[in-house]
């Protein structure tokens, strides 16, 4: 059974999700790179994320938020 695209409200608020990811890493002057290498991630799963092109698992968000050393909460609120 083929799986049903998410709504668009869903693909907009992993947008959101994706640019606060990519401000905060941004703002410490991180590349994907060492985002990834941080998070215990691969660079192709954050330039997902950013790109809002996966659904991240909540423990790579916890991975990611952590790496950043901001709360979970500033990502997803």
């Amino acid at each position: 059974m083929p799986s049903v695209p998410p709504p668009d409200w869903i693909i907009a608020r992993r947008r959101v999700v994706g640019d606060r990811i990519r401000a905060a890493r941004r703002e410490q002057q991180l590349t994907q790179e060492m985002l990834a290498e941080l998070a215990g991630l691969d660079r192709q799963a954050i330039n997902r994320i950013e790109q809002a092109h996966a659904s991240p698992l909540l423990d790579n968000l916890f991975r990611i938020a952590d790496a950043l050393d901001i709360p979970l909460s500033e990502l997803v609120k």
